[in-house]
């Protein structure tokens, strides 16, 4: 079980930039395979960081880029959610072009592909 008081300053971090402009730098464009011990992690979406900010993991902040279906080295974008992994050391941003609206059902269905493997619940504006 992961700490409260940690959980709830992370939560803090990653609730701060719903809403927000950001510039996101693209590890995984669509497309990337992420090879794992026993499987092959294909990214159907980008997957990327915004430079400079530390997640509970000691890494960059990682954000899932939805709305951009081909792949991108960077991105401005607005993040419209989070996914809180309730056991794991760090959350996931969600974000879109400005002016691009998803569902909670949406995001779900679109983090998926990595979200599956963890207690994940997704929180929207």
């Amino acid at each position: 079980m992961l700490d409260s008081h940690f959980q709830a300053s992370r939560a803090a971090l990653v609730r701060s930039y719903l809403g927000k402009q950001v510039h996101i730098e693209i590890d995984r464009p669509i497309g990337y395979v992420h090879h794992k011990e026993k499987y092959d992690l294909v990214y159907p979406i980008n997957y990327g960081f915004i430079p400079g900010v530390l997640s509970g993991d000691g890494e960059e902040l990682d954000v899932y880029l939805l709305g951009v279906n081909e792949p991108v080295s960077a991105y401005d974008c607005r993040i419209i959610g989070i996914a809180f992994r309730r056991n794991d050391v760090e959350d996931k941003l969600i974000a879109a072009p400005d002016g691009v609206c998803f569902s909670k059902q949406e995001m779900e269905k679109a983090v998926h592909f990595q979200e599956q493997w963890y207690d994940t619940v997704i929180e929207t504006m």
